[in-house]
């Protein structure tokens, strides 16, 4: 009887077993899901170093579309895959995913009128120009020993420099050589033997010069003629040079005074046809506007680069007459811009003791009077010498050796407090060495610092 009744109750616990198992199944799946909520597929943003999110596809490979609204009667229902038209929206326009909207344009605000230069040139590089006044003055000088050749070793300690008496403190100083701004010019005017014989030496006056150095090419007699502009040395030069070997000089021979050219009138068997006419002898005047000349090329060296050494090299017989510009006008723009004269002197101008004359000073009070020996004082005040050139040989042998201490020298170099102005300062230099002689320019004028 006990074992029949606990059997029946062991087969009813056991068929109700699954069913509890199922409900708690059940209600702990409830729990899971109320406590995790479903996820939801969100696009990211845009990123610029991620490519845009492309818009997600059904499983049929098509895109999602959203629902289509209902179209009115009176308008023709659409495809699904086709976009109203528009005329206001560009075909360009990107996509955006669904849920991000574009990004706003950037506000731009432009510059009130006035603030902002004009453009100077096409490109508009230089929109702004700064002007400042440089007082750095910078001297060349050359020192010689007694035979005439080039001192080097020496220090900055060795030089003292005076500016209107008054010691200056050197802040620059170098032995390196300059690469040279050279204004040559020759002397037309000059007797035709004189010049026939320095057209047989350019060949030697281009060799003179390095590859680093500019030259150009001018011409005077009467009137000054530019023939090259500033370039390297080379077969613009050569051809130049080419074609002034067939210009010829002034006629060497003494002037017609008498006969029947001469300035007496007509003569008719050795007798005046108007006896009573005054006879005047004035003969003519050459005119060498050799003043006139060196301005011209100062003018040009101005513009030149200050990293070159800016000379003038001259190849004349010395002669000045019919210049409009004066002496000290002319050393005036040599010292304003830093220029020296260098030259070879031939004909008249190459007798012994001539290279003695650039020792001398001229007053800057100079007059439009004629010279004859004006080319070493040029030569004195501005740093520069002068050779004598008699035969070819010693005319091609000074070139190489102008050139030469123009480019080599000992460049020192102070501040000034001077301004702008148009007063002459004078400038001294010495050497604490002696038996040495030391050229350098005399001076210079405040006004060429401002440039």
């Amino acid at each position: 009887m006990f074992s029949l009744i606990g059997r029946a109750a062991i087969v009813r616990a056991a068929q109700a077993l699954p069913a509890a198992v199922v409900t708690v199944c059940l209600f702990s799946g409830t729990m899971t899901a109320q406590q995790e909520p479903p996820k939801q597929d969100i696009p990211d943003a845009p990123s610029a170093s991620r490519p845009f999110p492309s818009v997600p596809s059904t499983g049929n490979g098509q895109p999602n579309q959203p629902p289509a609204e209902q179209a009115p009667p009176d308008q023709p229902t659409l495809p699904a895959n086709q976009a109203p038209p528009t005329s206001s929206a560009p075909a360009d326009d990107p996509v955006y995913a669904p849920g991000v909207s574009p990004v706003p344009a950037l506000k731009v605000t432009t510059a009130p009128p006035g603030s902002v230069p004009a453009d100077r040139g096409p490109g508009g590089e230089e929109l702004y120009k700064i002007v400042a006044n440089v007082n750095q003055v910078l001297v060349p000088v050359m020192v010689k020993d007694d035979s005439g050749r080039l001192v080097n070793g020496l220090l900055s300690r060795d030089f003292s420099v005076f500016e209107d008496g008054k010691k200056v403190t050197l802040n620059f100083f170098t032995t390196d050589p300059f690469a040279l701004s050279a204004a040559v010019i020759l002397d037309t005017g000059m007797p035709d033997v004189a010049l026939q014989k320095v057209n047989q030496t350019f060949s030697a006056l281009q060799g003179a010069f390095s590859q680093f150095d500019e030259v150009s090419l001018y011409t005077y007699s009467t009137s000054v003629t530019k023939v090259t502009d500033f370039a390297a040395v080379g077969r613009r030069l050569t051809a130049a040079l080419d074609g002034l070997k067939t210009v010829t000089g002034s006629n060497n021979g003494p002037p017609v005074v008498s006969g029947p050219m001469g300035p007496q009138g007509p003569i008719i068997n050795g007798v005046p046809v108007d006896a009573g006419a005054p006879r005047t002898i004035n003969p003519p005047k050459e005119v060498h506007v050799l003043n006139d000349a060196l301005v011209a090329a100062a003018v040009d060296l101005r513009k030149r680069d200050r990293a070159r050494r800016k000379v003038i090299f001259i190849i004349t017989d010395g002669r000045e007459y019919g210049s409009n510009a004066s002496y000290s006008d002319t050393l005036k723009v040599l010292l304003s811009y830093g220029i020296q004269v260098y030259g070879v002197a031939v004909e008249g101008s190459a007798i012994p003791g001539y290279g003695q004359l650039q020792k001398l000073h001229v007053p800057l009070t100079g007059s439009r009077l004629g010279y004859s020996n004006i080319l070493p004082k040029y030569a004195n005040a501005t740093g520069g010498e002068i050779f004598s050139g008699f035969s070819r040989d010693a005319i091609e042998t000074t070139y190489a050796r102008t050139l030469g201490d123009a480019r080599n020298q000992y460049t020192l170099g102070y501040l000034t407090h001077s301004t702008p102005s148009s007063t002459h300062r004078e400038i001294d230099v010495h050497v604490a060495r002696p038996g040495l002689t030391v050229t350098a320019k005399e001076g210079y004028y405040p006004v060429g610092l401002a440039r």
